[in-house]
């Protein structure tokens, strides 16, 4: 080794150093690797900067920094690609009465004080399924829900029902907000939210925006934890479902929570939530995330 170094005109401690170098960093990828794939065992499709902010401590123990720790994801194929999917769940074409939107230039400041309500698809032609929600808008901790395999106003109805029992104690003043669905216009729902006297709110068009929190949970179960992808039975979906949730709310840091989990947020009341402007510059409102 002595002689072929000094043919290339190498030093000798170079390099064994620079062997000595490119195994520390395979090992210090290894180990990041390794971490990243623990996580999402449980959370699939976590994106880079929530696992960096939940593995920060481990990685300045090994020494990586941020630049490091997504060099080895990319290098690694560990980078989430977003994904895009559509499906109307929402038919607003009825003879119920629709509400007027309570939410603008409305100010949230803490938790139960609005709740979101909404409905997605995440079943397939063969296995139809749909997850009704309801969602604390301060904290985006996930109230309530319900997996059916249709669009009645009954599974709606469960999934607030469900947030009420669990949620007891909770004050007079609290808003509902949703879509103008026909299941939240319907008789049966309304009743219910006059009888814990919840106020209702609608969105006036079919700007998602209006409903953002809802929309952005609704991406966030089924982008990072997957609860549509395989075709499945209804009631395994529902096991499925339910423990994404618990995780969801358990574990998984909310960008717009200042990286604190919907338990965490929904657990105190100091904290303003983050919020961000309509994609329309000329309207000034702030709009829910």
């Amino acid at each position: 080794m002595i002689f072929t170094c000094g043919l290339l005109g190498l030093n000798r401690q170079i390099y064994y150093r620079s062997i000595k170098r490119t195994k520390v960093c395979k090992d210090k990828a290894s180990e990041v690797v390794k971490l990243v794939e623990n996580l999402r065992v449980k959370m699939p499709r976590l994106g880079g900067r929530k696992l960096y902010f939940i593995l920060q401590r481990s990685l300045n123990s090994i020494k990586v920094g941020r630049d490091k720790f997504f060099a080895i994801l990319r290098a690694n194929y560990l980078l989430i690609k977003p994904r895009k999917s559509y499906h109307i769940t929402t038919n607003s074409h009825h003879r119920f009465r629709k509400y007027k939107n309570l939410l603008l230039d409305y100010q949230i400041t803490k938790p139960n004080q609005v709740w979101v309500a909404d409905i997605t698809y995440i079943g397939s032609r063969k296995n139809p399924s749909y997850l009704s929600l309801i969602t604390d808008a301060y904290s985006k901790k996930i109230m309530g829900h319900f997996v059916a395999d249709n669009l009645n106003t009954q599974s709606s109805l469960i999934a607030l029902k469900r947030a009420l029992k669990k949620h007891k104690g909770i004050k007079k003043s609290l808003i509902h907000h949703s879509d103008r669905g026909i299941q939240y216009c319907s008789n049966e729902y309304q009743r219910l939210l006059q009888k814990h006297q919840l106020k209702c709110s609608m969105t006036q068009n079919s700007d998602p925006y209006e409903n953002a929190v809802a929309e952005r949970v609704n991406g966030i179960l089924k982008h990072e934890f997957d609860i549509d992808k395989h075709d499945i039975s209804n009631n395994l979906r529902k096991k499925i479902v339910n423990e994404s949730i618990e995780i969801y709310n358990d574990l998984r840091p909310h960008f717009s929570n200042h990286y604190l989990t919907p338990n965490q947020m929904h657990n105190q009341s100091q904290i303003k939530m983050k919020t961000y402007k309509n994609k329309n510059q000329s309207n000034s409102k702030i709009t829910l995330v």
